[in-house]
Order: structure tokens, then sequence, then C-alpha cells
């Protein structure tokens, strides 16, 4: 017996227009929309759910999370980070490599994807490590891998120290049609660092790090893609150099993409209050005009999209100084809101903009081509979110296990308040929720 689902009292947007819609969910895909009151849909026999004026739009896709699954459990498992992601109106994300053992060979992502397909509550892509271990050495089988289902290989939190090793992986996913997705950062340039070198460093006598830890090995891999063909993406850029350089490879013919997070957008290194740990990440918050440029980036389409870096941590890791605080914020169950309310509301952003940056933008980064997309016929992955009523947040009431947030106590409009995946509700903000979904929709193009 097919199961349907009529969506009431929300708005989509037409254009760049929110207007009055209905949207008629059967059997996990999208049977109808209709936009403008004029034009109701047939509910017979359908489960209907009033959203009260949410706007709804294509379920976001966060092309840059930890799940901490397998091995580092007392951070996040992956039931926990895809509760928080339905939380956020994520409904596809990608898992970062950097786990314990990190999935380095075929049978390793197959042990992980049966853990998918046990816990996730929104669809899972794994992202292969680039080198066994995270380290420079040893390259992966890239074409094993991809075979097993990887959408992307980073090494993130690490950046590859060899420019050898770098060419022949950027080689080999060219290959394969995958993207190379990299955190750069040149350990030889960190010497300690744990803030972005500047006057908040030495106000709070901490050990600066440098902007060219990041840019030298942009420079580097931008270099590399244009040589090799390869489907370059910055994680993470933090620095107007390397925008520039990531915009003078794209002038030039190379495939390089880049994502801006969350925290990048948001804070400077002027925000930093005190010697706080919930304040320390890789790359550092750095300066008011590099976040300048990451609006520019995204507006020029140097940036293809927003992606959180969600990286959750243990109380203790993170309650302390910067000296000794692991590197890593959480942001994804209130990234929605916060960026709605920080450039939308002040109209630094159109809000077409920003959903397109957080859904489609991303899929079709890394080839995701059933992602990000809200249409008749398609998947019924959607999120909801409520930008009339002014809400806290309150780390403590999240769904992830991390709390590790710098934005606790920030008002906000724009909560989600309905995620749905494959047309079955994995959030609703005042209900529990527990059913897993299956992970993938067809293999990326």
């Amino acid at each position: 017996m097919s199961q349907r689902v009529l969506l009431t009292g929300l708005t989509m947007l037409e254009g760049t227009t929110p207007v009055p819609s209905q949207l008629l969910v059967r059997d996990g895909r999208v049977e109808a929309i209709s936009r403008g009151r004029s034009h109701a849909l047939d509910g017979a026999d359908a489960e209907v759910i009033d959203l009260g004026q949410a706007l709804v739009t294509p379920g976001m896709v966060d092309l840059h999370v930890h799940l901490r699954e397998p091995g580092q459990e007392h951070k996040e498992t992956i039931a926990s980070g895809t509760a928080a992601a339905a939380r956020g109106g994520w409904t596809t994300i990608c898992a970062m490599p950097n786990t314990v053992p990190d999935p380095h060979t075929p049978e390793l992502m197959a042990e992980l994807n049966r853990r998918i397909d046990e816990s996730a509550l929104v669809r899972v892509r794994p992202i292969s490590p680039i080198t066994v271990g995270l380290t420079s050495t040893t390259l992966v089988d890239i074409e094993a891998l991809t075979s097993a289902g990887a959408v992307a290989f980073s090494n993130d939190g690490k950046g590859v120290q060899l420019a050898g090793v770098m060419y022949d992986a950027m080689r080999s996913a060219a290959a394969v049609d995958r993207p190379i997705a990299a955190h750069a950062e040149d350990e030889s340039l960190v010497r300690g660092g744990v803030i972005n070198d500047g006057r908040r460093a030495r106000e709070l006598d901490l050990p600066p790090m440098t902007r060219l830890t990041e840019t030298v090995q942009v420079a580097r891999d931008v270099m590399i893609a244009e040589a090799t063909g390869a489907h370059y993406h910055l994680c993470h850029a933090s620095t107007r150099q390397s925008i520039r350089t990531l915009r003078r490879g794209r002038e030039d013919g190379a495939n390089v993409t880049g994502e801006a997070a969350p925290h990048h957008l948001l804070l400077a290194d002027d925000d930093i209050p005190d010697d706080d740990g919930f304040y320390k990440m890789n790359p550092p918050l750095r300066t008011r005009d590099d976040i300048d440029a990451m609006v520019e980036g995204l507006c020029d389409g140097t940036l293809t999209c927003i992606a959180t870096d969600n990286a959750p941590h243990a109380a203790d890791e993170k309650a302390c100084s910067f000296r000794n605080a692991a590197f890593g914020v959480v942001t994804n169950e209130h990234t929605f809101a916060l960026l709605y309310t920080a450039f939308v509301l002040n109209r630094r952003f159109r809000l077409d903009q920003l959903v397109d940056w957080l859904t489609v933008g991303p899929a079709e980064t890394f080839g995701m081509p059933e992602a990000g997309r809200l249409r008749v016929g398609g998947p019924a992955d959607l999120a909801a979110f409520d930008v009339h009523t002014e809400r806290t947040i309150i780390p403590e009431e999240g769904a992830g296990m991390g709390r590790n947030t710098p934005f606790a106590g920030r008002s906000v409009f724009g909560d989600c308040v309905l995620t749905m995946v494959g047309g079955r509700t994995v959030y609703r903000r005042g209900q529990p929720m527990g059913k897993t979904v299956d992970r993938e929709m067809g293999d990326p193009q």
C-alpha cells in the first residue's frame, strides 16, 4: 500500500521569492508541488503535516563531517552524528576518514558502510583517505576504493606533505573522476601554532600560526591539479590568498573548487574573547578581510559551497586553553539559522544564494546528481526552517554528542523544524526519531 504525506502551510522559493506552497510525497518521492494559493493539492488518504509557514528547501548536503566512528565513539557515533545532521536539515553528508582505523582498504570501507546501514538517520557518503593512516607516504588504491563506494579522497585534518604523493594521488583520482578534497597545511610552517598570527595571538600570548601553512600548499596543489586534470577541492578555505589562488587556477582552466565553513564566515580572530579552547579550530579563525574574501569567493563561484567541518569532541578536550585543546567546532545543528540570521537578514546574501550553497552547490561539487534538489519524481529529501521565530542556541539540547560550539547563547531565526529523507521524517522538532535510511541514491557521476 502506498504511503502519502501532504505538507501544507509552507513556503518555497520560486526564483528568489518565497511563495506559499504545498508538497505531496508518495512512497519516498515527490509526487507533486503546488506553488501559489490557488492550486491546492489533493491530500486524500495522506498524512497531513502543517508546517506553520516554514520555509521548505531541498535537503541540505554537507561535504565535510566528522562522525568519529569507528574508534572515537567517546566523541560521536554514526547514530548521534547523523541525528545531529538531521536536526540541522542535512539529508546527505560526506564522512571524513580520520577514524581508527581509517577506511583505507575496500574491506574497511565495506565495514564502515555496514555500520552506516545499521545506524545512519540520513544518507552518508564515505570519503576515503588519500594515504594509509593519513600520513604522507603510502597511497591507497584509489580505483578499488572508488568501486567500494568512496565519494572523494581526503586526509582531512592533515595536509599531504609530499608533492610527489599528491601528484600520484591526483593522477589516480582523475582516472576515476573523483575529487581530491584537501586539508591544506604545510606542517613545517605550523611550528606549534594554535591561533591565527595576528593581534589577538599577541594579546593572549598564544603561539601563532602563519597563514602560509595553508596558502603554500594551496598554490602547490592548484598547479598539480592543472597538470593532472584532477578535480581539486579545497576544504575549509580560510584566507584571501587561498581564494585568490583558486580563482586564478579556475581562470587558467584548472578544475578546482572550494568550500567555506560557517565558523570562518561568522567569526574572526578578533572575536575570540579569551584563551577559550572552544574557539580553537584548524585552520584558525582569520581576519575580517579574510571573511570578506570568502563572501566574494562564494558570490563569484570560486567557492562552490558551504560545508560545516563539524568536529565533535569530548568536553575535557575543549574546555581548556588553546594550548591544550583539540582543534574543531560543531555547528551543523544550527548552520542554516546562523547564516540566515547573520547574512540574509542583514542583506549580505540573498536567501536563494544561501540555499544553493547548502544544497545544489555541494551536490554538484562532489557529483551527486540526486542530492540537493527537490523536484517532482525525485527523492523526498527536504528540510523546513522556521524563519519567523527567534530561538536561542542551547548546546545541551543538541542531538549530537559534541557541545564544543562558540555559538552557545546566540539568538537566531531559521531553526529547523522538520527533516525528511526519502519521504521518511527523520527529525521533527519536539518529537523523538530513530529510524535508519538508505545511505545512497545511486552512484555519483
